[in-house]
């Protein structure tokens, strides 16, 4: 479903697994900073209220989408980590950029959760305008980071 048709904050927590014990690793991209911000504060929020300890949540930020693979494997290789959170925002622009970043990080993303054997999660916002970044950060859209940790919690528990 299209996300201009669902709130990306509505989710079914009923199949939960206890996450207290669990270590979750946030890559949180700079560029769009005012964006990102919003969404690695609802993982996190997400996280915590469905049992996360706050001193298990780890946030690290890389420089841009691009990097958000590598910033996963960095994470990923450690045994400690149970998941890794990824999460930016790419804004088509008047050139083709936003294809091959959005592309490339997809790709990357999922060799790396196939790499590590854990999940790996794609919370990129991909959009064509500023406000609809916006309304898929805690506007009339939800906030796709509270979606990448509830899809974090849901495939620790498959």
């Amino acid at each position: 479903m299209a996300t201009s048709l669902q709130h990306l904050s509505t989710y079914d927590a009923s199949n939960f697994i206890d996450i207290s014990q669990k270590r979750f690793g946030l890559v949180v991209a700079d560029w769009n900073r005012e964006i990102t911000d919003v969404l690695s504060a609802g993982a996190y929020d997400t996280l915590v209220k469905h049992g996360a300890l706050a001193e298990h949540i780890f946030r690290n930020s890389v420089p841009g989408s691009f990097e958000l693979t590598l910033g996963a494997q960095f994470l990923a290789q450690h045994e400690e980590i149970d998941a890794v959170i990824c999460l930016g925002v790419v804004i088509q622009g008047e050139t083709k950029h936003d294809d091959y970043i959005c592309h490339a990080v997809a790709q990357g993303l999922t060799q790396v959760g196939l790499k590590y054997n854990k999940p790996v999660i794609f919370g990129l916002v991909t959009t064509n305008t500023l406000e609809q970044a916006q309304d898929r950060a805690g506007g009339k859209h939800g906030n796709k980071g509270v979606e990448a940790a509830a899809a974090a919690i849901q495939m620790l528990g498959f």
